[in-house]
């Protein structure tokens, strides 16, 4: 039965996003060949709020074809790839231009015509994939947020936007991050900060030091890392930044540290909530910049380090909790779903 299947099958695309239309496309192509070769092209007309690359894509499929070894996953450089060309130019399973007229190529329904066409090139050899109209590709290519629940979850983290919230201690940074995480039932990363102090020091800051800062920032990175991979929602709830742990480093040991610097360049978010730190003081045993002074100063070195990194925070001032919550969902309703 195997043998009877033509030898291989080329499907083209530039799977920009990665959704579950386009997966399913590529599950049907690869049980009709023996080997299906994917090729991931540039995207003619690439959305300008996401910044997606070759890589990415490969990345995507890759990980959604890991068990599926029937499927080849490849990259070109040309948003129309001629087919007899890549074949000589690959040595793919002892594929050559003799042995061409043995695949299949699969032309996706929602690129397809009536001359079966695809990016302005003739196809001898084209099966037309089914229609599927639960997945109007178009639509999600220009509104991936909109179609959440149609992007493939291996390409979610590179469209889902952070959000981180930031403030001074007992500014209610955690309380709202887990209101918000609830509100759109979104993924978060929790401040590592804090844990770092209940793993490795023993759940007072006394040992604390200048060499923490670094795994700090790194725990911090790997947790925002993990909580964008597949994530839920098109919000990844990010509680504290980069920018915190330079502002504690500078205000416990008085000087800046290189490595959290280049962190907060190497990851930045996507937008950031700067609550005011005008909420009632609440000690919890480990915060220890309760005074008004301390609590104002704080914040004024905040404010600096964001200047200094370009980058501009979105300030939340009323001291209401409930105030705080309102206006943090009505900025990312705006900013991030309209």
């Amino acid at each position: 039965m195997t043998n009877a299947l033509p030898t291989f099958g080329i499907f083209i695309h530039h799977f920009e996003p990665l959704h579950l239309g386009l997966m399913r496309d590529v599950l049907d192509a690869s049980g009709q060949v023996q080997t299906l070769h994917v090729l991931i092209t540039p995207n003619p007309n690439p959305h300008p709020d996401f910044a997606i690359t070759l890589q990415d894509k490969a990345r995507w499929l890759q990980m959604a074809c890991a068990d599926l070894p029937f499927i080849k996953i490849h990259t070109v450089n040309a948003t129309t790839p001629n087919i007899s060309e890549w074949v000589n130019e690959n040595d793919i399973d002892n594929l050559t231009r003799d042995n061409l007229d043995e695949f299949v190529q699969f032309l996706p329904a929602v690129a397809s015509d009536a001359n079966n066409t695809v990016q302005g090139t003739i196809l001898e050899h084209t099966i037309t994939l089914p229609k599927r109209p639960n997945f109007d590709n178009e639509a999600i290519v220009k509104n991936p947020i909109a179609h959440w629940h149609a992007i493939h979850p291996e390409a979610r983290g590179d469209y889902t936007r952070t959000v981180a919230i930031v403030g001074g201690e007992s500014s209610g940074k955690t309380t709202l991050v887990h209101k918000l995480a609830n509100y759109y039932g979104a993924d978060f990363a929790l401040e590592m900060g804090r844990l770092y102090v209940g793993t490795d020091l023993g759940g007072t800051e006394v040992g604390l030091q200048y060499s923490d800062y670094a795994p700090i920032a790194l725990d911090h990175a790997e947790a925002v890392r993990q909580a964008k991979y597949q994530a839920k929602a098109p919000v990844t709830i990010i509680d504290t930044d980069f920018v915190t742990t330079q502002a504690f480093c500078e205000e416990y040991e008085g000087r800046t540290h290189p490595f959290v610097a280049a962190c907060i360049e190497e990851f930045k978010f996507d937008h950031t909530i700067f609550l005011a730190n005008n909420t009632p003081w609440v000690a919890d045993g480990m915060r220890s910049l309760g005074s008004d002074n301390a609590r104002d100063r704080f914040e004024a070195r905040l404010e600096d380090i964001f200047a200094r990194h370009g980058i501009e925070p979105h300030r939340i001032i009323s001291p209401d909790y409930q105030e705080r919550f309102e206006q943090a969902v009505a900025f990312i309703d705006k900013v991030v779903f309209l």
